[in-house]
């Protein structure tokens, strides 16, 4: 894998939205700058998907405009 990061020590959370007791969500991390690692919260040990923080920030204003519109 091409820049591999240590993620085994990172601190996760999910959204406010998911009352912090749902398992169907997602889990992102500060730990690396610059970069929003994200992981599926039923799989901590899984796959890691990780965005460059303006992209992440793009797709959370998003996300926020569609569920306004709702």
């Amino acid at each position: 894998m091409r820049n591999a990061r240590d993620l085994r020590t990172a601190t996760w959370r999910k959204s406010s939205y998911s009352g912090g007791n749902s398992a169907e969500c997602v889990e992102v991390s500060d730990t690396l700058p610059g970069l929003v690692p994200v992981r599926d919260s039923k799989n901590p040990t899984g796959n890691v998907v990780v965005f460059h923080a303006a992209a992440w920030s793009c797709f959370v204003a998003a996300a926020r405009e569609v569920r306004v519109a709702q």
